[in-house]
């Protein structure tokens, strides 16, 4: 049986990459870490961790074990928010950064039925293709695309497995025909994202053991995600899109996947929140609730 507190101290070292720092973040000494990553480790009769006198590292055998024990910990403080937290409880405001295109297209109806479960919480939502910061923004949460890297705040992932896609509309594809080849895309009208003033404009690709990389242009870019969709489903050219983004047109037609032999690159998507302590009862259901429509849209057509 393991110990709870040994699962957070395990997910945080993993995320500190210090047992010190760990310490430090939980108020504990550095020795209890070290006992506790100790105690999962025998009884799972694995190493953990790699360390020398400079760095520590997760082992394979960690790398894999690590979402499961982030798993445990949610479903152990969702299952403790349901039992002491009743519906009519849930009030206040909760302040949400969310993508442009994610959040008017796929999330908003779970936030207007989340907003009408519970009439006691307000909702402000922020629909910005911007990278909010969570600790200087007028935000409480943030749904976020990538691979978490500050180990300062807490992330919850609904997402993990989730790639881009390359699409174009049916009346693109009539015209042009399907892409066979990422080299092919440097021929062609590309609709491209800018983020923080850099254009995405460097696609990448795989199968099995190979890695392409492809320099795409074309005569439209923008920095909101949603301007890119609405463009590919117009037929103005191909989008290398976040399938989320993009699998309710998929599936009503709008638009197609093309390349199907390639995988696009992954673009997990997170909830992002300062502390753990802000993870409040209305925002592990709300997390529940987007993960939940996540998931249902994870499987590909």
């Amino acid at each position: 049986m393991f110990r709870l507190e040994d699962l957070v101290l395990f997910v945080r070292v993993s995320a500190l990459s210090s047992f010190s720092d760990a310490a430090r973040e939980a108020g504990v000494q550095p020795a209890q870490v070290s006992a506790a990553i100790k105690r999962l480790e025998s009884s799972l009769a694995i190493r953990l961790f790699a360390r020398s006198t400079r760095s520590l590292r997760l082992t394979p055998e960690g790398e894999a074990w690590l979402p499961y024990a982030r798993q445990m910990l949610d479903a152990m403080h969702a299952g403790m928010q349901k039992i002491h937290t009743p519906d009519e409880e849930i009030s206040g405001t909760l302040q949400i950064a969310v993508p442009s295109d994610l959040g008017r297209n796929l999330l908003l109806p779970v936030f207007q039925s989340f907003g009408e479960r519970y009439p006691a919480l307000r909702l402000r939502i922020f629909f910005s293709d911007q990278v909010a910061d969570v600790f200087k923004d007028p935000v409480d949460i943030a749904f976020r695309y990538g691979t978490p890297e500050d180990a300062s705040y807490i992330s919850l992932p609904i997402a993990p497995a989730n790639r881009r896609v390359l699409v174009a509309s049916p009346e693109w594809v009539a015209r042009h025909g399907d892409v066979q080849h990422p080299d092919a895309l440097s021929n062609l009208n590309a609709l491209t994202f800018v983020l923080r003033g850099r254009v995405h404009d460097r696609w990448t690709f795989f199968r099995h053991d190979e890695v392409l990389n492809v320099n795409v242009s074309g005569t439209m870019m923008s920095d909101d995600a949603e301007v890119i969709r609405r463009l590919a489903v117009s037929g103005a050219g191909v989008a290398y899109k976040s399938w989320l983004d993009v699998a309710e047109d998929v599936r009503a037609g709008r638009l197609q996947v093309l390349m199907t032999e390639y995988e696009g690159e992954k673009v997990p998507l997170n909830m992002i929140c300062p502390h753990r302590k802000q993870l409040s009862a209305g925002v592990r259901l709300l997390y529940e609730a987007v993960k939940a429509c996540c998931e249902g849209q994870s499987v590909r057509v």
